[in-house]
């Protein structure tokens, strides 16, 4: 009989980007994984037409190739600035042929229930049982399921008659063909939606609760995540990366009011950085016009909160998703204020087998992020696993979850925000704990 030890498990929930980058980080550091995917190929939200995925048919990336992609995996030199989905999908199914993931992959296979074998203990082994009924224990859990994925609807009083739809349900731009349409809602996807719909419909509107800046996707012919980012290299001060943004903003955009858009609020960085070029153009120009809240629905007509009225064919709802992990119970995530409260946003206060994996909304791109996170998680858990005493720090550090993660910056207080972090500092945080690990 052989001594080898057998190797511990860890069981990852999804095969998106950030299940990936768990297998990958767990199997080089010597566990035993196993990835359980709904779908039938990886890719989650990225698989444009899956049931999961919430991309549209003309999504492109907010953040340029440097800010989106995997430390160790680059993009390919032919791959535009801003990747279409379709080449995000390409690049993950390259990721994981790389690192050998796809025979780590259980597709079609759902999980329906997660539970701590040990309710209390650390080091609980994790019962998880599959939509299939078949039911097996894990040294390890990794949930990877995603936060962008379950909408989330304002309520409003009265009834609306015409046609209502979520971002999440939204694919092409022929549907507001000679329509009436408003899209509700401020983020990266109403804005774009909100572009596509004045270029087929008869009149497009845009409501949202508060005014935002709208950066353009390149300042000077460089991305503007670039440039932002060559600001943080220099170590210069919130204050005047605040000054250089609204100097930037004055020069290639304008003031908001000029081009009809109400003035925001807030000062740059308080709001998730919204990134297009074209609203404020097609504002301009008389073919998107900016709305204040709704009110209330009247059947085909919405009354909003500075007492304007319109008739309307279409709503589309670009607010967002709740989140929402329905596979375990929210006492065993340490969910308060409506999400788990997790140090960093992947280590549980109290679970030591226990990660979340891309729990964040950072102001750049998610890939590289995720990937120190489970390079993080991958490195404590095997210090752990061998009883070596770094394990000990981030045991202690993590028992108490609440840390700024906004580098000084205070957000907006939005359910949008719940999750945002300041990708520079982040990032910091998670590669030193990667270096703690190799000591």
């Amino acid at each position: 009989m052989s001594n080898t030890p057998m190797k511990q498990t860890v069981a990852v929930i999804g095969a998106g980007s950030s299940g990936l980058a768990a297998a990958r980080h767990f199997l080089s550091h010597g566990f035993k994984v196993h990835v359980f995917e709904r779908e039938d190929d990886l890719g989650g939200n990225w698989n444009y037409g899956k049931p999961c995925s919430r991309v549209y048919r003309s999504t492109h990336t907010i953040s340029s190739k440097p800010g989106t992609e995997y430390p160790d995996f680059p993009m390919p030199r032919d791959f535009p600035d801003y990747p279409h989905h379709s080449q995000i999908l390409a690049y993950l199914q390259a990721y994981a042929e790389q690192f050998n993931l796809l025979e780590h992959i259980h597709f079609t296979t759902g999980v329906a229930r997660v539970e701590p074998v040990t309710e209390g203990d650390a080091r609980t082994r994790w019962s998880v049982t599959l939509e299939n009924g078949r039911t097996a224990s894990f040294d390890w859990l990794i949930i990877a399921n995603g936060h962008n994925w379950c909408p989330k609807f304002p309520e409003y009083p009265g009834e609306f008659s015409g046609h209502i739809l979520h971002s999440a349900e939204y694919r092409t731009p022929d549907i507001f063909t000679d329509r009436r349409v408003l899209i509700v809602g401020g983020g990266n996807s109403g804005c774009d939606i909100a572009v596509e719909a004045a270029q087929f419909c008869d009149r497009a509107w845009h409501s949202t609760r508060r005014a935002y800046w709208y950066m353009p996707k390149y300042i000077l012919g460089r991305p503007a995540d670039q440039v932002g980012d060559q600001l943080l290299a220099f170590g210069l001060p919130l204050w005047f990366r605040r000054l250089a943004a609204t100097v930037i903003h004055r020069l290639l955009v304008g003031r908001p009011e000029q081009t009809g858009l109400p003035h925001p609020d807030h000062r740059f960085f308080e709001t998730h950085p919204v990134i297009n070029s074209l609203l404020p153009y097609y504002v301009g120009q008389g073919d998107i016009t900016p709305k204040p809240d709704i009110l209330r629905f009247e059947g085909s007509t919405v009354h909003f909160v500075d007492q304007s009225s319109i008739e309307l064919d279409i709503i589309v709802f670009a607010t967002g998703y709740l989140i929402r992990f329905p596979f375990i119970d929210t006492r065993h995530l340490n969910f308060q204020e409506g999400r788990p409260q997790l140090y960093l946003n992947v280590f549980h206060p109290d679970y030591d087998s226990l990660f979340v994996a891309g729990l964040i909304q950072p102001d750049s791109g998610q890939f590289g992020l995720v990937h120190w996170q489970m390079l993080a998680a991958a490195r404590f858990a095997a210090a752990v696993r061998d009883g070596h005493h770094s394990a000990e720090a981030l045991r202690q550090q993590k028992s108490d979850p609440h840390h700024d993660l906004g580098s000084g910056i205070r957000y907006k207080a939005s359910t949008r925000h719940y999750l945002e972090v300041e990708h520079w500092r982040y990032r910091r945080l998670l590669k030193n704990w990667v270096r703690r690990f190799s000591q």
